[in-house]
């Protein structure tokens, strides 16, 4: 199996998904060393979790503590090494003399799902893959303060909240309906905050003309499951079909790592910090890689003592999608 877990051994440890580009990497550290392993649609990626799990520091700093976290932390960090992530970072507003250019975005998750949020200019989209926004306008570009004070004015006039739970994100990428409907709810939110212009916007903020960005081909959300064994599957969806249509909504999700426990199967599509894997039975898994930080992965191999390891196996603690029950057991 086509596996992107380094071999155990040498002491790297998994920082989870990064999207630099339009295609996901899985990103690795080992005290003050990077590496990346590009991901590909229709390979498969299997680990086995090993040990204990560690926090992960903080802006490229090894936690002097070596702290043990929390399964189920999507953080991975302890509260110290949290706390000085949060105070670096623009969203904690200690950073006023910032001298980059910064863009304000609308971003669209799902029916009735929107939000307005900032990035730094020369990250481009890569922000808003992290997050998995199905589609995005940008709305204008200028100083920090300037992009800021605009946040905080369309998220008040326009009611819409200023982060997104993961959870509710999943429960609908699914169930996403066709490119012109996701297109004409940016392009709605778009003329509303664009109406707010010179009623508390301000004059440094250079407003951007609406062009619609669609990422469900990017997260490979348009793909089946089976697309790499059915030629057919390659060909895009008929105009207006609805991803729903196109490939099976995920049900299940992990809910956290434990010590032995794998993850396994072919990766069909992935969306912020989300992989979404098909196993056995023909369901597709969502594995979120902020669960797996921290953490020493080894390769599945074939067979592991008495054990025999599939191309797709998952032993470790699921609930359900949507509902959030926990499945009985390990699955």
């Amino acid at each position: 199996m086509t596996c992107a877990v380094r071999e155990s051994g040498g002491g790297w440890r998994c920082a989870g998904v990064r999207w630099p580009r339009e295609v996901p990497e899985l990103g690795w550290s080992r005290g003050g060393d990077r590496r990346v392993s590009v991901l590909a649609y229709g390979t498969g990626l299997g680990f086995r979790a090993v040990g204990e799990r560690h926090c992960v520091g903080a802006r490229g700093n090894v936690c002097p503590l070596g702290a043990v976290v929390p399964g189920r932390s999507t953080g991975g960090r302890c509260a110290e090494c949290a706390r000085l992530d949060r105070a670096h970072s623009v969203a904690a507003d200690t950073m006023a003399d910032d001298p980059r250019t910064y863009r304000v975005y609308l971003a669209w998750f799902g029916p009735g799902m929107v939000k307005v949020g900032i990035t730094g200019e020369e990250r481009g989209a890569a922000r808003l893959r992290e997050q998995g926004a199905v589609a995005f306008s940008w709305l204008g570009r200028g100083p920090l303060m300037a992009a800021r004070r605009t946040e905080e004015v369309l998220r008040a006039a326009l009611g819409v909240p200023d982060r997104i739970p993961y959870a509710r994100k999943r429960a609908v990428r699914g169930q996403l309906p066709g490119p012109e409907e996701r297109a004409g709810a940016v392009a709605e939110l778009y003329a509303r905050a664009a109406a707010l212009e010179g009623r508390g916007w301000p004059e440094s903020l250079e407003r951007l003309p609406l062009e619609v960005v669609d990422q469900v081909g990017v997260f490979g959300l348009d793909r089946a499951p089976d697309a790499d064994a059915d030629a057919d599957a390659d060909a895009d969806p008929a105009p207006g079909r609805s991803v729903r249509e196109s490939a099976p909504a995920p049900v299940r999700a992990v809910r956290e790592l434990v010590d032995g426990g794998v993850v396994a199967g072919r990766l069909v599509a992935a969306a912020g910090p989300d992989l979404h894997l098909a196993v056995a039975d023909g369901g597709v898994v969502v594995l979120d890689t902020r669960l797996i930080t921290g953490w020493d992965l080894t390769a599945v191999t074939r067979a592991t003592g008495a054990t025999e390891v599939t191309g797709s196996d998952v032993r470790v603690p699921l609930i359900d999608i949507g509902g959030g029950g926990v499945q009985g057991g390990l699955f």
